[in-house]
């Protein structure tokens, strides 16, 4: 009888997996018809992708977890702790988590994209670039000379900044 409720147990899982793998590809390709319709860029949408892509597996790993007969407090209490120390460690580095919202902000709803020219306008040195990348904490410019910067996302929210479009 054991025997039988492993395998149950274990196609269940399959099934849950398949099913999960098939909504990502789903959303993928969905992603990506509306980047076409709608011109979004490539590296935007595959942002969201990976998103979407954790929050798929998370949900699957979580159902395959039921399955198997983890009890919902014991789950939630586990989540809740998880959540806790991560909370602990934002709060106790504001700037870490003024990054990520930076970040958050600077993807969505922010006038420079990847491959941008800006200049950051500061009162003695102002520092010109193209975006290569918008990170959760940090930007990275490619200088006249080639060099790489990183910067803080919040320095990008927090400066006054020039930017010529990339074409």
């Amino acid at each position: 009888m054991l025997e039988y409720l492993d395998h149950f147990k274990i196609i269940e899982s399959l099934i849950i997996i398949v099913v999960g793998s098939i909504i990502r590809i789903m959303i993928t390709n969905s992603l990506k018809k509306i980047r076409v319709k709608f011109g979004f860029q490539k590296t935007r949408v595959l942002i969201v992708n990976r998103i979407i892509t954790f929050l798929v597996y998370a949900a699957v790993i979580v159902l395959i977890a039921f399955i198997w007969g983890v009890d919902e407090k014991q789950l939630m209490v586990y989540v809740s702790s998880f959540l806790t120390i991560l909370g602990i460690a934002f709060f106790a580095q504001w700037s870490i988590l003024s990054n990520i919202t930076a970040g958050l902000i600077l993807y969505i709803n922010y006038p420079v994209k990847i491959g941008d020219t800006i200049t950051i306008l500061e009162k003695d040195n102002n520092i010109t670039g193209i975006i290569n990348d918008i990170g959760a904490f940090f930007i990275t410019l490619t200088v006249e000379n080639g060099d790489l910067i990183t910067l803080p996302n919040t320095v990008i929210l927090q400066k006054n900044i020039r930017f010529k479009p990339h074409k």
